[in-house]
């Protein structure tokens, strides 16, 4: 079982896809979520996915793609933070729908999607970083944080550059016309 479900999510035509594609996807997907939102969830669910998109701002703001290992900011606590970030980010949305079975699917599918993602992408550090990579894969847990380093000042970092290069604050405005997306369709249908 554990390998289909890997060849699903490792699949490079569905992954191709899904990326090419992911902004319609998500776009029409908002639209069930607006109509059966229970709305005095809102406000939850918004601050939910808000903690998840600091997380994501807080890592886009620190990270070097494909240049460096990054070793500040959120990824000293976890080598995977964006991905926790990210699972927040959306279950807020998810959250909305105020359906614990939906709830406890979509961190399963999540826990499995972003389980292959981070084995894929720890391969590819590996070879592009090598013993560094190992040494602090050995000191910085892979996706549940760790506090231990939380009096390091490197731990307080932050790059406007890396920010701006990363789309950050097209991230956050994505998440925020989202909401009012959301909101909008609940608000014609109700």
């Amino acid at each position: 079982m554990g390998n289909v479900i890997e060849d699903l999510f490792a699949n490079e035509a569905i992954r191709e896809v899904l990326i090419k594609f992911r902004l319609l996807l998500g776009a029409v997907l908002l639209i069930p979520v607006g109509y059966y939102m229970q709305p005095e969830l809102f406000w939850l669910g918004f601050a939910v996915s808000m903690f998840g998109q600091v997380i994501q701002i807080w890592c886009f703001a620190s990270l070097v793609k494909n240049r460096e290992l990054t070793i500040r900011g959120p990824y000293l606590l976890s080598r995977n933070p964006m991905y926790l970030g990210r699972y927040f980010m959306l279950g807020g949305f998810i959250l909305l729908l105020g359906n614990v079975w939906v709830a406890l699917a979509y961190t399963v599918l999540y826990y499995l999607y972003m389980d292959s993602r981070i084995r894929r992408e720890e391969k590819r550090l590996a070879r592009m970083f090598g013993e560094a990579y190992d040494a602090y894969c050995n000191e910085v847990p892979r996706l549940f944080p760790s506090f231990r380093k939380a009096g390091e000042s490197k731990l307080w970092y932050w790059d406007w550059a890396a920010f701006h290069e990363n789309n950050a604050h097209l991230n956050l405005l994505g998440t925020l016309v989202s909401f009012a997306i959301v909101y909008g369709v609940w608000y014609y249908f109700r």
